[in-house]
């Protein structure tokens, strides 16, 4: 099955097809250090370039995310210690266990959603194509200043 095409777009080499598929793929075990890196080695690619840096702004995104859930979550536990430290002690609580099983659902969520994105784009970067990630690509094109399929602007 061929891919269509976009007047003007800039057909990826295998190597670049390579590159691009290990930024989406080893964000799984590299977080973003992995895409950083062959974002930087391979900055003369338009096509790696652009995965790469979606890959990139996909894990800021997911370090942002969950920095605000855990910063929300002590913010929870202390707010409650300082509540309840004049009290006879007994039971925790109940906005802790009511809060956790939230936070723990969001933190998975969160990691099957990177899981998907990873192994879908990276099929589609396997096969040469200049998939977007639905927000993100959109600014990975405005930053790199590119066009739908990697024409210039």
């Amino acid at each position: 099955m061929t891919t269509p095409t976009l007047p003007g777009s800039l057909v990826p080499t295998q190597d670049e097809r390579t590159m691009a598929t290990l930024a989406h793929a080893l964000q799984l075990i590299g977080g973003w250090i992995a895409p950083l890196v062959i974002f930087l080695i391979r900055r003369e690619s338009r096509f790696v370039s652009f995965h790469a840096l979606q890959v990139l702004l996909l894990q800021i995104l997911n370090v942002i995310a969950i920095l605000i859930f855990v910063v929300g979550w002590f913010g929870l536990i202390f707010s409650t210690i300082f509540l309840h430290a004049g009290s006879k002690p007994g039971n925790p609580p109940l906005a802790v266990f009511l809060v956790f099983p939230l936070f723990w659902l969001f933190i998975v969520g969160t990691n099957v959603t990177v899981l998907v994105c990873a192994i879908v784009y990276a099929v589609k970067a396997n096969r040469g194509e200049w998939a977007e990630y639905p927000v993100l690509g959109r600014f990975a094109r405005r930053l790199l200043k590119m066009g739908p399929g990697g024409t210039s602007v």
